[in-house]
């Protein structure tokens, strides 16, 4: 497990149980203590968490930092695989229409799509330039990339234009990516103009799922695209906190563990 990775699971394990100790933090991850301390003041450093005497307490403040396309892709690579893989239980029927979000799980499940005996039988709208590249790559003739500005970090398209082609839009099921889920804040994420993206999607589309891996699980971005009670289904990996997994559900969340 890269040293990144690690750090962004004892963050959301930290803000869902409110409190991590070194001693148990070492043990889940097989790393020594020091390296578990190291880890710690990093994320102390970053506003993420506050340490305190043999550990940390979770911070309050809101997450603004964006991590390159490249970077998130090395990050929870498996649980990213298995969430896109359960993900295509959730297709349409032949003939239906899909919103793919962006980010790295979305260009994922986009992938198998375009592997997926029939997967042209769908019309796709999607902002991510990955995934209408591969599936165009694939001979899936139905796909359209919503126009707007790139922005370069992530690879979505995003503005006015494409929220005036969303407007005018529905989809059957839209699969959206997040940055972050809590239960009270929902669905969040660091820039106002992917969030604005993200939230037309959901909001056109009859079903919502969120494709979502443990390590954003508890975690907060700074703009929330959309509430708990907009989604319909949300797809983890198995280290999802069990305190997560049944407060989703007690919420009328149906929640599937990949893996």
């Amino acid at each position: 497990m890269y040293a990144e990775e690690r750090r962004r699971q004892i963050a959301s394990l930290t803000a869902v149980e409110g409190r991590v100790n070194v001693t148990e933090l070492s043990e889940r991850f097989d790393v020594t203590a020091e390296t578990v301390r190291r880890d710690l003041a990093t994320l102390d450093r970053e506003g993420v968490v506050h340490r305190v005497h043999g550990g940390a307490v979770a911070s309050q403040s809101f997450q603004t930092a964006e991590f390159p396309l490249d970077t998130r892709l090395r990050s929870a690579q498996s649980a990213k695989t298995a969430i896109a893989r359960a993900a295509l239980d959730f297709l349409p029927a032949p003939g239906g229409s899909i919103f793919l979000d962006s980010g790295t799980t979305i260009n994922a499940i986009a992938e198998l799509i375009g592997d997926r005996p029939g997967g042209a039988r769908w019309s796709i709208v999607t902002n991510s330039l990955p995934s209408a590249l591969n599936l165009a790559a694939k001979h899936a003739p139905d796909v359209q990339l919503l126009g707007g500005t790139v922005r370069a970090i992530t690879q979505a398209v995003v503005g006015d234009t494409s929220l005036r082609t969303l407007a005018l839009m529905r989809a059957d099921v839209a699969f959206i990516g997040t940055n972050a889920l809590t239960l009270d804040h929902g669905l969040s994420t660091a820039d106002s103009q992917e969030a604005a993206v993200k939230s037309a999607m959901v909001t056109n589309a009859h079903r919502v799922i969120v494709l979502c891996d443990s390590t954003k699980l508890g975690n907060d971005y700074l703009v929330s695209f959309a509430g708990i009670a907009d989604i319909d289904v949300v797809i983890t990996d198995a280290n999802a906190p069990d305190f997560y997994v049944d407060a989703l559900r007690e919420r009328e969340v149906d929640v599937v563990i990949a893996g």
